[in-house]
């Protein structure tokens, strides 16, 4: 009897405990947000290749109807390169290959200048998508919502919401 007083408060402590964890418990709120997809269907994001498009598009012509003419000077060359004197031959290699030079620099910094836009306008759009996700993890409660992970389960994916609200403020004049 005297060890069995000694457990009661214990008993009655560990009765509490459990009474009032499930009062206390709340269920974890997880969700997704695939960026890829956003970056492929947002309109935001639509928008923002377009205007990319536009503004490289002069230049990439000039580059592609520069590297055909090359081409195309290459194989003249070849075709008469035989018949030529050695001294004009020799000539014409040095200026294609000034040519080829001049073509593969401007290809080299079209691509690079190309690159700098397109992270420039996807950071806006990622900034734009990341404004969009706090505010639905506020306003829906969640308690964590990942960009990258191995693998979802597709009920916690929330990208078609995030990309819902997306248009929706781009469409209201956000």
């Amino acid at each position: 009897m005297k060890s069995l007083s000694r457990h009661i408060p214990l008993v009655l402590l560990l009765g509490s405990l459990a009474a009032a964890v499930p009062a206390q418990a709340q269920e974890f709120k997880a969700g997704f947000v695939n960026t890829d997809r956003i970056f492929r269907e947002a309109n935001t994001a639509k928008a923002a290749q377009a205007k990319l498009e536009q503004e490289f598009s002069k230049r990439e012509k000039e580059l592609v109807d520069m590297g055909n003419a090359l081409k195309s000077a290459t194989e003249k060359f070849e075709r008469e390169a035989p018949t030529m004197a050695e001294s004009q031959r020799v000539a014409r290699q040095r200026q294609l290959v000034d040519q080829d030079r001049d073509f593969q620099r401007k290809r080299r910094e079209f691509q690079e200048d190309l690159g700098a836009r397109k992270n420039e306008e996807l950071g806006q759009v990622l900034e734009r998508a990341n404004r969009v996700v706090k505010q639905l993890a506020e306003a829906e409660k969640y308690d964590v919502i990942l960009q990258e992970a191995v693998y979802i389960n597709p009920k916690h994916d929330i990208t078609d919401k995030v990309i819902k609200a997306m248009n929706a403020a781009g469409n209201s004049g956000k």
